[in-house]
């Protein structure tokens, strides 16, 4: 093949490996030299898997020599968030009090996309304990936008979302409970899928601790990939029940196909605090694009948008209170700076306020529902805004303009609460950084997400790999 085989997407290096067309071991060193060559200038990979990763190569190979029919994602190098098991690398969440914690066993997603012939080939980096979207761990360091080095990459899957941007992996493995898939998707210019709450089996669980009623219900695993051919690769790799999470349901993976025109709704300014005027060109050109491929398409408001935000926050934050004093401590001073202005601008409540806010939740779901049964998709910006500069956090205790520093992303916070899933999709450039919009559906119809930035990606193209920019 006359290409360098780290360009390739998922797919089409699934295919060339099942195919006999390039051994799985030339996919890995290609790889391998790909993060030799740019990680330095990013630092989005941490715990490099490559001896492991030539040997399941070696073992493709091997399997495909002797006629056994390999699996759809066959030798395609994926990275895997710091927060999620690989088995014998430990998952250190980015903070030095976890870093002998060796996992026994692969998480159920890389189990998954291991069983479909998917190679781990690094560890990710992320913010400390995922708790911000600074992109910095104290065990790893700060991780740069390719676009931009000056532009944030997004969290808090931040390492994976670069990773996938320059060639160092074809997939990759975060997790999203409030954006963190799609915004570093997003501000890296790839592809992210947030799915909804029960479709993918996951393991949360810190040192064999079962996470709280909030982190049951809102942070999901996701992949992120170049195009959306690979996320659609990814989506039936690892959808479906699984007997490591009785969360994971048994739906299947692709809904029936609707017998007329689609009806979509238009959300451009989610929280009514403004969108950037190229964004909201993006969005109407991306409107624009469905319509023509079919879509009936007309502008919508989200039932409960501010509710639902006090909602997520005193779900969440009522849960750190409780173990704020002792979580902190893992945390450096920077790092926890984030927290404590979460904390400051939504302190958490008592026992009974957080039990009546369970009781909201289940009332927005059903708001959602009743919208999204006449409006089975719903098309909005992954961030009302450019992508920001690295300086993101304000000084001291500055709440406002924390909070101010939220809202672009909050359509993804709210969808995160609802549990439904979403798609982001690049759809060209704004102040010259990639930007995306995001696809919203209706629970486990993420084949209908991924159908519609299809016809997105169509006109827009895709943005990735690139060379890391000075």
């Amino acid at each position: 093949m006359n290409t360098d085989l780290w360009k390739l997407n998922a797919t089409e290096l699934g295919a060339a490996v099942a195919r006999g067309e390039v051994p799985a071991v030339q996919v890995v060193e290609s790889h391998l030299a790909r993060i030799a060559a740019v990680n330095p200038a990013v630092n989005a990979v941490t715990q490099l898997m490559a001896d492991g990763a030539r040997e399941a190569a070696r073992t493709t190979d091997r399997r495909r020599a002797a006629g056994e029919q390999l699996g759809p994602l066959a030798g395609v190098p994926f990275t895997v968030k710091e927060n999620i098991h690989v088995a014998g690398w430990a998952t250190t969440h980015g903070v030095r009090a976890f870093r002998d914690q060796v996992a026994e066993a692969d998480s159920p997603p890389v189990r998954r996309l291991r069983a479909a012939g998917a190679i781990p080939i690094g560890h990710s980096n992320m913010p400390d304990l995922a708790l911000s979207s600074e992109p910095e761990s104290q065990l790893f360091g700060v991780t740069y936008n390719p676009w931009d080095r000056t532009r944030s990459p997004g969290g808090s899957s931040t390492g994976d979302g670069v990773a996938v941007a320059v060639g160092m992996a074809a997939l990759g493995l975060g997790n999203d409970a409030g954006g963190s898939v799609r915004l570093p998707a997003a501000f890296n210019g790839v592809a992210g899928l947030k799915p909804s709450h029960g479709r993918f089996a996951a393991d949360h669980r810190i040192m064999g601790q079962e996470p709280m009623l909030a982190s049951q219900l809102i942070p999901v695993d996701g992949p992120i990939a170049r195009s959306v051919a690979d996320l659609r690769a990814a989506y039936e790799a690892l959808a479906g029940a699984d007997p490591a999470d009785p969360r994971a349901v048994p739906v299947p993976a692709y809904g029936p196909r609707s017998t007329g025109p689609l009806r979509v709704g238009v959300v451009a300014d989610p929280a009514g605090a403004g969108v950037h005027p190229e964004i909201r060109a993006a969005l109407d050109q991306a409107a624009a694009v469905l319509e023509q491929a079919g879509y009936v398409v007309e502008e919508v408001r989200i039932p409960r948008f501010a509710e639902s935000l006090e909602c997520y926050g005193k779900l969440i934050m009522t849960e750190f209170g409780v173990n704020w004093p002792r979580v902190r401590q893992l945390l450096t001073e920077k790092g926890a700076q984030h927290i404590d202005l979460f904390m400051d601008r939504t302190p958490h409540t008592d026992l009974a306020e957080f039990l009546r806010q369970t009781g909201v939740r289940l009332g927005i779901q059903r708001a959602w529902a009743q919208l999204l049964d006449t409006h089975p998709l719903l098309l909005g910006p992954t961030s009302t805004q450019p992508v920001p500069g690295t300086d993101v956090l304000p000084d001291g205790t500055d709440t406002e303009s924390h909070a101010r520093l939220m809202l672009p992303g909050a359509l993804c916070t709210v969808t995160s609460l609802v549990g439904v899933p979403a798609v982001s999709v690049p759809v060209g450039f704004a102040d010259g950084m990639p930007q995306s919009v995001q696809l919203i559906g209706q629970m486990y119809r993420e084949d209908r997400c991924l159908r519609a930035a299809e016809e997105l990606e169509r006109h827009f193209g895709v943005l990735a790999p690139l060379d890391p920019r000075p």
